[in-house]
């Protein structure tokens, strides 16, 4: 631990173009009497096509070179011969895993574990606006209350295609903006959509859209079921135009 207090930790990333690659790295530098020349210099980066998007892998370099920087503090893990030979079967299995599945957990020794994942960079979400109506994209008991806030949790139940912004916020009790500030969250990772409040007063017509309807019987069975009221037989047989 007294390592930690005497040593300077300098970091920072970079991305380069060259060759037709894309280089990102975040190189590191630990001064301390203790090494060669009173510091250690290391980088890791990784090497990818010049046409890629690196803004989600410049989170994972930074994740790995803290790591590194932590095992080195803690036990020499990379000026000492010995343990620096374990580098290389470390990041083989950390590409394989982050190209196969987007994560890794990587167990390095009894007290460090890495635990990295790539998060998919998305556009903003709209601006949330009281009148808006928020609707499930997906089967929302497939949703686990606990992953969520706990503004999220209480307004969902009274998320159901009918009710808008202003509605839910009454119902649920819950000030205003914290509900579009939830509902804005759930937009943003695709869990609801946004459609207009329904008025008798307003005028709706039909896209050409509706001719795939009419063409796609499975696209007319979810159709069933979404606007089935309860878990038994839908409100329709079938559609007809």
């Amino acid at each position: 631990m007294s390592c930690v207090a005497l040593c300077q930790c300098v970091r920072f990333h970079w991305c380069s173009t060259a060759m037709e690659k894309k280089l990102i790295g975040c190189p590191v530098c630990i001064e301390h009497k203790k090494y060669s020349r009173n510091a250690l210099l290391f980088n890791l980066g990784f090497v990818c096509d010049a046409q890629t998007k690196t803004c989600a892998l410049e989170p994972i370099v930074k994740k790995l070179s803290g790591y590194l920087t932590t095992l080195e503090l803690e036990s020499s893990f990379i000026s000492n011969e010995e343990s620096k030979q374990k580098l290389v079967p470390i990041m083989s299995t950390l590409l394989e895993e982050l190209n196969a599945k987007g994560s890794c957990t990587l167990p390095i020794d009894e007290s460090n574990t890495i635990h990295l994942k790539l998060i998919e960079q998305r556009k903003d979400p709209l601006i949330v606006q009281e009148y808006d109506v928020p609707v499930f994209t997906q089967c929302k008991d497939q949703f686990i209350k606990s992953q969520w806030d706990l503004t999220t949790q209480q307004i969902l139940p009274y998320i159901d295609g009918f009710r808008h912004i202003q509605k839910i916020s009454a119902e649920a009790d819950v000030e205003l903006n914290l509900v579009r500030i939830a509902v804005q969250n759930l937009l943003y990772y695709e869990v609801v959509t946004l459609v207009s409040i329904f008025q008798y007063s307003n005028v709706y017509c039909t896209t050409p859209k509706v001719q795939n309807l009419m063409d796609d019987k499975s696209m007319q069975e979810e159709c069933l079921l979404y606007v089935t009221k309860s878990a038994g037989s839908p409100v329709l047989d079938r559609l007809t135009c």
